[in-house]
Order: structure tokens, then sequence, then C-alpha cells
């Protein structure tokens, strides 16, 4: 059991929502009393609605929250950070898409994502201690894409190594140091 100090984790999935073999499903099912964001019955590729939902999720729990987030809902966090509604601990920001560039096969089109609000990505510094976790070889983003963003944002940056875009698709299920991040930013941020 790790030890959050009283914080809820919330789960924020990036634009495929919910995976059932996906790390964030195996941590969630892992930390008692954690959250995820729903996903979207209307408006799945509008960053404005995914935003409100986020926003939805955080204003229903009571008390501290440490966010980790994947692919674009890294995007998602820092888009509502810009005009935060609540005070938030911490976030894990893990390979976030680097949506400027076009995606890979299977993945929406840059045209559809901007028409849907996703472009610019978000640059404004984050209101509260952040690591984003960046892969060498992930085909959503770059390394030195993911550290550009992590700049801006003024978060820790944590070099995974090689490991995709640490989903399924790149060999990853259960991700253990997600939950030793998760701890990490609960202990350093109490």
């Amino acid at each position: 059991m790790i030890d959050l100090d009283g914080a809820t984790v919330l789960f924020v999935p990036g634009l495929r929502d919910h995976v059932e073999d996906h790390w964030q499903t195996h941590a969630a099912r892992a930390i008692p009393g954690s959250v995820t964001v729903e996903p979207l019955t209307a408006d799945r590729l509008s960053r404005a609605a995914r935003v409100v939902a986020l926003d939805a999720a955080l204003n229903a729990i009571a008390g501290d929250v440490i966010i980790a987030a994947h692919s674009a809902g890294c995007l998602m966090v820092a888009a509502w950070a810009e005009s935060q509604s609540r005070p938030v601990r911490a976030a894990l920001l893990v390979t976030p898409a680097d949506v400027e560039r076009p995606l890979p096969p299977g993945y929406p089109e840059i045209d559809d994502l901007a028409a849907n609000g996703w472009l610019p990505i978000s640059r404004t510094a984050m209101p509260f201690p952040a690591h984003v976790v960046a892969s060498r070889n992930d085909p959503l983003c770059g390394f030195a894409e993911a550290e550009e963003l992590a700049g801006h944002w003024r978060a820790r940056l944590l070099d995974a190594g090689t490991v995709g875009h640490l989903n399924p698709a790149a060999g990853y299920g259960p991700w253990p140091q997600a939950l030793e991040l998760i701890e990490e930013l609960a202990q350093t941020t109490r």
C-alpha cells in the first residue's frame, strides 16, 4: 500500500479513454479511493469538453488531489491549469502527446485536433509541482519536445528511457514505477 498522505489520485486518460491493460487502469486498481475522469459520451474529441470533465472530476473530490495523466491527458491538465478552479497538490504527466505534429496512423488527424481546440498546446507554467515522464522513443512525442514542454510547465523532467508511449502497444500494462512516482509526489508535497 502506498502512502499518499491523505491525497486522492485522479487519473486523466488520453484520447483513447479507458484501456483495460493500461498502466493507469492497473494503478487505479492498486490505489484505494482513486478516481478516473469518466469518458465523454458527446464531443469526445473536444479539448474544451474534456477540460470541463476534468474540472468536474476534480471538484467532486474533497481534500488534496494528485493528478496522474497520460498522453493527451497531460495536455488537458495543462489547459485546465491555466484557469484552475481549485488547488491541486501535484501532477504526474506521463508521455505527453505532441499534437502540434501529425500523429501516427490510428490517431486523430492534426486538422481534426486543431478544429477541436487542441492547438496550440498550453505552455503556461503549472501552479503546482509536476513531473513529466518522457520516453526516448515515443512515437507520439519526441524527447526534445517533451523536454521543452516540461520546461514551459516548470515541471521536473524524468527520462524513462526507451519505453515507447508507455502504453499496452509498447508492452506496458502494469508499470510499477507509476506508483512509486505518485507516492514520491505525495511525500514531497506534504
